[in-house]
């Protein structure tokens, strides 16, 4: 034990022995030589790691093929659900198109009968079964007007309406027009920028096709030029004039705006997605475009005879530089004389024929839509629903994810509207009003002078809030 333990000199001696022993030992020197220093050990590892993966993956192509085999099959199934989903979209569609035409035809059979009644009890089915002499014009006292009153048809003559272009100086002659860049298409026009006098118009080009295919193609083209150049107020489109050679140079001459209150509202182009792609213009401004169609309406509506637009929707009304309204397209007007009715024309008939005429569905009215007799107050529905657009920004259904057809036949059913805005405490007579604008019943419906005299007391009522 004294002699293993020795004095703190042995120990020291001892110690030193020991470590000399393992510096100059071979193992030592080896473990020396192959253990890198910190900087060697960071960049060699870094290269072995790189080195490696190389070469697991340069040693691995069966591996690689199994993967692009697997990103291959994994496209093509993503492509073929997208394709299934595209089908599945379509058959709904054509599902709902079919219903609505089932339920076309029996609204016309409905009528048929009606009219077969009536003509039975009059005595007139008689006389048509028994092939006899024709009933004289002074004898039969049709109850139904036809849609355009025998006054306006003549004047809607397109002779006539030559005449009265040249006679009153807006019979323009096509060589005076530059056309310039497409505008804007619609379902039986395109719409150009042109430059007549030196001053900026708007050119609707009627398609030819329109009056080949249209047996009264001419004589609705005439009847928007003459419905045109009657009117005379602010917030109704200025007609400048018209090129009166239908098939090929049937086009309608107006003042030149660019934006359209689905543009102002929405943005440009077609996102009817619900998230917004612009900034909702301030509550009082779409308060006031709303205050100013209904003042444009209420003109056309308190002329004698009636004018009905038929075809009251956001893309048909304009903005100028001032963003103050203009109606615009009277291709679908009617005249209807004081307690008169009219039955829909082309505007229903032409819905499965162009594409574009789908979402007119949207702001028609249901007795429109079913086929039945209407007045002017077929406008004041479309009006409820433009109204309900420019309060809550939102285009009318997109809460719904159905398409046009199934929302014509909601709505024709009476079982669907937009969504209404919450009423934070100041929106109640807005939208009592709504309401009552879109009602089913169209007797409920109220006037435009009394929709303009409403709109304009909530308008002041803010101003003085304000």
């Amino acid at each position: 034990m004294n002699s293993a333990a020795g004095n703190p000199e042995q120990k020291k001696a001892t110690l030193s022995h020991y470590q000399r022993a393992l510096v100059t030992s071979p193992l030592v020197k080896i473990e020396k030589a192959t253990t890198p220093t910190p900087s060697s050990r960071q960049y060699c590892r870094r290269f072995n790691d790189c080195f490696c993966m190389g070469s697991a993956a340069a040693t691995s192509p069966q591996l690689q093929q199994q993967e692009r085999k697997q990103q291959r099959l994994q496209l093509s199934t993503s492509k073929l659900e997208q394709q299934v989903t595209d089908l599945e979209k379509e058959v709904q569609k054509q599902k709902e198109i079919l219903t609505m035409y089932k339920m076309r035809t029996e609204r016309t059979q409905d009528n048929l009968r009606y009219c077969l009644q009536i003509a039975q009890e009059n005595g007139f089915l008689d006389l048509i079964t028994n092939n006899k002499s024709p009933i004289s014009p002074d004898v039969v006292n049709v109850g139904a007007s036809p849609q355009v009153p025998a006054s306006v048809s003549q004047q809607s003559d397109l002779g006539k309406i030559i005449s009265q272009a040249k006679m009153n100086g807006w019979y323009i002659d096509p060589v005076e027009i530059e056309l310039q860049e497409l505008i804007g298409q619609g379902s039986t026009a395109d719409i150009y920028r042109g430059i007549w006098r030196g001053v900026d118009v708007a050119v609707k080009c009627i398609y030819p096709d329109f009056f080949h295919k249209n047996e009264k193609g001419v004589t609705f083209f005439a009847q928007e030029v003459e419905t045109l150049s009657r009117q005379r107020h602010r917030f109704i489109l200025q007609l400048m004039g018209a090129c009166l050679n239908p098939p090929t140079q049937g086009w309608v001459v107006t003042e030149f705006l660019s934006m359209t209150l689905k543009d102002w509202l929405h943005g440009p182009g077609n996102n009817r997605g619900k998230e917004r792609v612009t900034p909702l213009p301030p509550f009082e401004e779409r308060l006031t475009r709303a205050v100013e169609i209904a003042q444009a309406m209420q003109y056309l509506h308190e002329q004698k005879p009636k004018v009905v637009h038929r075809d009251l929707k956001p893309s048909n009304i304009f903005l100028d530089d001032a963003k103050h309204v203009r109606v615009a397209d009277f291709g679908h007007a009617r005249f209807l004389g004081d307690e008169e009715m009219a039955l829909t024309g082309e505007t229903g008939k032409d819905f499965f024929s162009f594409p574009s005429q789908l979402r007119t569905y949207v702001y028609m009215a249901p007795e429109v839509i079913r086929y039945e007799p209407y007045n002017e107050k077929c406008d004041v529905y479309s009006f409820g629903i433009i109204l309900n657009e420019l309060i809550t920004g939102n285009y009318p259904y997109v809460e719904t994810n159905y398409g046009p057809a199934k929302i014509a036949m909601e709505v024709a059913e009476g079982k669907l509207r937009p969504a209404l805005p919450e009423d934070n405490g100041e929106l109640g007579k807005l939208i009592d009003l709504i309401c009552q604008s879109w009602d089913g019943d169209a007797s409920v419906r109220p006037s435009f002078a009394n929709i303009t005299s409403t709109l304009q007391t909530i308008q002041n009522r803010i101003k003085e809030n304000c």
